[in-house]
């Protein structure tokens, strides 16, 4: 019988017998208080990653991410959450609306599935005319969910600064593009899954069964067919085939994963921010302040929009004086794709380095003739 090519995400990153339960709580019960971490800084890995984890879920699998693109990766990780749908896996997918243009027929095709829930941040109300939105209620829509988190069975989460699309998985070779995300067990599970649920359950969090025209009877299979046609492509085969024998879950299950054990403690922006009443105290900034005030040895900080105000050169500058080893990696001028963001930290610069701040700047290392700076920074990077 001729293999379906949507099976083969399911086929060839199968995980092993062993139940994340049973291989995960031995681990975490061992060293209570502290989280095992282990950072997934290759895009193939961290694709493998979530589908293994989809495949080996038993329960509930949430999933929350600012851009979900429909390309080759992406039409494959939507496909990974139906099929663990199939297996009774209660799906619960939240996106920003910002990103979802060309996605609600997928989204209301999926929502449609009796085991998978689709909401909507900070919602569009005009899916069609999405520009006019903006320049009508600009306030609103401006404020974003940049949040991204992919959680299973209350067991393991991979979070960080990935989001989903080829660029971020290393699909093809036409764009340099690094990102960083990890694969935590322990406490801070709790934290993302309670951080989820904050934001799941918040006002501005809309189900898309009450935005969006209910899915026609075929959606599923109209969906499955356009998988399959993606999945079926030369591009897809190839992609697929170098994750073949990915060690990495195989490596969790067993036991073997080079965890670091650690406390950790997770921040992120009160969701609502999105209706304007989210208190100062509760912004991302405010709590970081507050972590990096503790802080007594070393800090490494990686952005790649890296902009201290005039009241973060004063915390680096005194905080590196006072003896804290500060090391920043963020992007050069040629690597950015916001050259305004760089100015920002382009001048601070001289001063983070007077008081031994040690900064370290990405280029963008393509050929010397296709590097070409531009005043609005690289596309390509």
């Amino acid at each position: 019988m001729e293999e379906d090519p949507t099976d083969l995400t399911q086929s060839r990153l199968s995980s092993t017998e062993c139940q994340l339960d049973a291989c995960v709580a031995p681990q975490t019960a061992a060293r209570p208080g502290l989280s095992g971490v282990v950072p997934l800084d290759e895009g193939r890995d961290a694709f493998a990653a979530r589908v293994l984890l989809a495949n080996a879920a038993e329960r509930t699998l949430d999933v929350q991410y600012y851009i979900w693109r429909n390309d080759l990766s992406g039409a494959l990780m939507f496909d990974t959450l139906r099929r663990a749908a199939d297996r009774n896996v209660r799906v619960r997918l939240l996106l920003d609306d910002i990103n979802t243009a060309g996605l609600d027929e997928v989204l209301v095709a999926l929502d449609s599935h009796p085991n998978i829930e689709v909401r909507l941040f900070n919602a569009f109300r005009m899916r069609r005319w999405r520009w006019l939105g903006l320049l009508v209620d600009f306030g609103r829509l401006n404020r974003r969910m940049h949040n991204k988190s992919f959680t299973v069975d209350g067991r393991v989460t991979i979070i960080g600064g990935r989001n989903v699309g080829d660029e971020y998985f290393g699909v093809g070779n036409a764009t340099l593009f690094i990102d960083l995300d990890v694969l935590a067990v322990g406490p801070v599970v709790d934290d993302v899954a309670s951080d989820f649920e904050r934001y799941w359950t918040s006002a501005p969090a809309i189900p898309v069964s009450t935005l969006l025209p209910a899915a026609p009877p075929n959606a599923l299979t109209r969906f499955h067919t356009n998988v399959a046609a993606i999945a079926n492509t030369q591009a897809a085969a190839n992609y697929l085939h170098a994750l073949v024998d990915q060690p990495l879950i195989k490596d969790l299950l067993l036991q073997r994963l080079p965890l670091v054990w650690a406390a950790t403690r997770m921040v992120s922006d009160d969701p609502a921010k999105a209706l304007a009443r989210a208190k100062p105290r509760d912004f991302v900034l405010r709590r970081l302040r507050e972590v990096l005030g503790t802080l007594q040895r070393e800090l490494y900080l990686v952005s790649p929009y890296f902009v201290p105000t005039r009241r973060g050169l004063e915390f680096f500058t005194a905080r590196a004086r006072a003896g804290l080893h500060i090391c920043v990696l963020t992007n050069s001028l040629e690597a950015t794709d916001v050259a305004a963001v760089h100015a920002g930290y382009a001048k601070r610069r001289k001063a983070l380095l007077c008081a031994g701040v040690r900064l370290f700047e990405l280029r963008r290392t393509t050929p010397r003739r296709l590097r070409l700076l531009r005043i609005r920074g690289s596309r390509g990077s």
